[in-house]
């Protein structure tokens, strides 16, 4: 028996814990015997990479962490990770410029797994103006930092407590899926930032509300949106696979129109 095999092991039981599923049900998912899968995770057999690969499957584990399971059973990657500048993913990177420019004159933005500001949209300068702690717009700009962060965008935000909790909820269930260390430590930070709510009162939910909305003072008008992710389809590079969409709408006339506005204002402007 070696560390590898037994490492496996331990990161498939750690992951299977995760999803929440006991040793029967992913036994079943993957049509293999409870009993081969107790030996796999306590070592006593080493898995193939096939079956490395099917579990992960099955437990839909991210592109990352897979290689580092492969790793942990003494195999190589299966996933590359290349930089963003590099070559082969200029295809993708163009078609991520595209969607950006195409959803103007709403604002979009696209992110890394760690939130890291990659891309943006001409629309986005709402979100951005009045930030005073200038350290929030400097390169990598941290999204879910700047957004909550009292010398952010944060006093802006109207709602901000109902915004807060939907930024927080999403980021926590991101480390339920990926267990990232790096994301786990910015969810303990910006628990303690400002929560928008005086004393213990709880976050307001919005009667018959269909998703989060994001208010943001913006001037003498509040512009309202809703949000939508996109992610690739099928990656199979890493970096591909971590890289999201964000795209901004108009939850109101109002804010539609203001938005048009500020395009006109910008095109008029330019050289």
């Amino acid at each position: 028996m070696t560390t590898a095999q037994t490492s496996a092991g331990s990161l498939i039981r750690e992951w299977r814990t995760r999803r929440r599923m006991s040793q029967l049900d992913l036994a079943m998912e993957a049509d293999i015997s409870q009993r081969h899968l107790s030996f796999v995770e306590s070592g006593r057999s080493a898995p193939s990479r096939d079956m490395v690969l099917h579990l992960a499957e099955q437990l839909e584990i991210p592109l990352r962490q897979r290689n580092q399971l492969l790793l942990a059973a003494g195999f190589a990657p299966s996933f590359g990770e290349r930089q963003l500048t590099d070559a082969s993913l200029a295809p993708a990177m163009a078609a991520v410029e595209i969607v950006l420019k195409g959803h103007e004159p709403f604002p979009a933005l696209a992110v890394d797994r760690h939130w890291n500001l990659v891309a943006a949209n001409a629309a986005i300068g709402p979100f951005l103006a009045n930030v005073v702690e200038a350290s929030l717009l400097t390169p990598p700009v941290n999204v879910l930092r700047l957004s909550l962060h009292p010398g952010g965008v944060a006093p802006r935000i109207v709602n901000l407590a109902e915004w807060r909790a939907h930024l927080l909820d999403r980021l926590k269930r991101q480390n339920d899926a990926t267990g990232d260390p790096v994301l786990v430590e910015l969810e303990r930070e910006l628990r303690t930032y400002p929560s928008g709510l005086k004393g213990n009162r709880p976050v307001p939910v919005e009667p018959n509300a269909i998703v989060h909305p994001l208010r943001l003072a913006h001037g003498d008008a509040v512009l309202s949106f809703i949000s939508t992710i996109t992610v690739f389809g099928t990656p199979l590079d890493v970096t591909l696979s971590e890289l999201a969409i964000e795209s901004f709408f108009p939850a109101d006339e109002q804010t539609g129109a203001a938005l048009t506005r500020l395009a006109r204002d910008r095109a008029a402007k330019a050289p």
